[in-house]
């Protein structure tokens, strides 16, 4: 998210934390860059101003001044101000409420508010343990009550139908009554978007508002739209009592001054972040964790959590089981393991989430190449009869070009995935009976290791 604020601030971190004393022209020069940075990301020029005044006043004080490592207490007072900026830690969904607790979605059309509708429906199912509804009363669009059905329905939460010939209050009022009656938790109300604010639409959606009071009106805002999501929030601030935002396509390459600019003006917390087009691409917003990533000090616990979601633990201790056993590694684990590493969102989303300094090496690779040739290898497994995985001793030349064909590849690159699956059969034999430590030793840390399916 924001590449060239990240790149712009985390070389400016590292120049920082070099100073050696602090004076109020170093300072100064820091803050310059600073707010061009911030003005070229596209971050209103009042959240700027605050922003700088902040840091420069505390910047200039005793703690900073007078610390054995000014540099790094500078730092550390831009990381929080810029965490202040975004609103403080986490802000909790609010589902305390008579179930259905009733959530309402605004926003303008294409900021992605029905595939963030279906990804809250799986959020609050799969990490609140909730019954979940879901209605379009977006009556302008037929295709957009038809691509709630669609989405909600991979989100594993249910449907209220409705039509273009319906209003939106009624529909509203009948998803909330069939809810009240089939114990739904919570229920979700898709509100029409238009291509730029309007009175009608202002009307409509208050309307709607006065006659579901919902728990929850979380404005939904395009992380790239920079200074126009600020002008579009304070539209809606004015019209609706907005609880809280969700920023959509915070992957994208966009400048980033939507996420620091629209919790300032709105004063509604953010509370969910886009990461993804995939219905799991929805995070809590953490503004800690967030002002970190935006820093290029990287965002290590969302990493941890990426991995340990995406890795399946019965299957891992199964593996870790037939090594100990003895048993040998087959195809049918290579697989799982490359497997495992699409679960976990692929290698561009965990590089994401890398400090700056480790994601510029690991940057060196080209990530769509390496993604490409580790469905490359999958497609060639997959290629293979289930005897050929059990046995890969099995594989000579016929077989070789019989799978080549049918995965689309040359039999070179059969080959070197067979070269690659021998390497980390190696390895795996050397890891039986606590062999570990002995075969780190040998390869002396990391230096010899097999090469891994990715």
């Amino acid at each position: 998210m924001a590449s060239a604020l990240t790149d712009k601030l985390s070389r400016l971190v590292k120049e920082i934390r070099g100073q050696a004393r602090i004076t109020e022209t170093n300072v100064a020069d820091m803050l310059r860059e600073v707010r061009m940075a911030l003005l070229e990301a596209d971050v209103a020029l009042p959240v700027v101003r605050d922003f700088i005044a902040r840091v420069k006043d505390k910047a200039l004080g005793q703690d900073v001044l007078g610390s054995l490592t000014p540099g790094q207490a500078l730092v550390s007072i831009v990381n929080k101000e810029l965490a202040a900026t975004m609103g403080d830690g986490v802000a909790d969904i609010n589902l305390a409420a008579q179930p259905p607790a009733v959530i309402l979605m605004a926003g303008l059309q294409g900021a992605g508010k029905t595939t963030t509708t279906a990804k809250l429906a799986k959020h609050l199912i799969e990490k609140r343990n909730k019954k979940v509804l879901t209605v379009s009363g977006d009556v302008y669009r037929p295709a957009a009550i038809e691509q709630l059905k669609a989405v909600t329905a991979q989100a594993g939460a249910e449907w209220f139908p409705s039509t273009p010939e319906q209003k939106p209050v009624d529909i509203a009022l009948a998803a909330l009554d069939y809810a009240r009656k089939h114990y739904f938790d919570v229920l979700l109300v898709d509100t029409a978007g238009r291509l730029a604010i309007d009175d009608v639409l202002m009307r409509e959606i208050k309307d709607l508002h006065a006659a579901i009071n919902p728990v929850e009106t979380l404005f939904v805002v395009d992380a790239m739209q920079g200074q126009d999501a600020v002008n579009t929030a304070k539209a809606f601030k004015e019209a609706l009592p907005l609880t809280g935002i969700i920023l959509t396509k915070l992957d994208g390459d966009s400048r980033g001054g939507a996420a620091l600019s629209v919790r300032q003006v709105t004063g509604a917390p953010i509370k969910f972040a886009g990461t993804s087009e995939k219905l799991d691409g929805l995070e809590v917003f953490d503004a800690e964790r967030h002002a970190g990533r935006i820093l290029g000090m990287g965002d290590i616990l969302a990493l941890v959590e990426q991995v340990t979601a995406g890795v399946d633990m019965a299957s891992a201790q199964k593996l870790a089981a037939k090594v100990k056993s003895g048993a040998s590694f087959d195809l049918n684990d290579f697989l799982s393991q490359i497997q495992q590493m699409k679960q976990m969102g692929g290698l561009s989303s965990l590089m994401d989430k890398l400090p700056a300094a480790m994601a510029a090496k690991a940057g060196q690779m080209d990530m769509g190449k390496v993604e490409k040739d580790v469905k490359r290898k999958e497609g060639i497994i997959q290629s293979m009869t289930p005897l050929e995985r059990r046995k890969p001793e099995l594989i000579k030349a016929t077989r070789k070009r019989r799978i080549a064909a049918g995965a689309g590849v040359q039999v070179q690159e059969v080959n070197r995935m067979l070269k690659e699956f021998e390497q980390m059969q190696d390895m795996m034999k050397k890891m039986k009976g606590g062999g570990m430590m002995k075969m780190m030793k040998r390869m002396g840390g990391m230096k010899g290791m097999p090469k891994m399916p990715f």
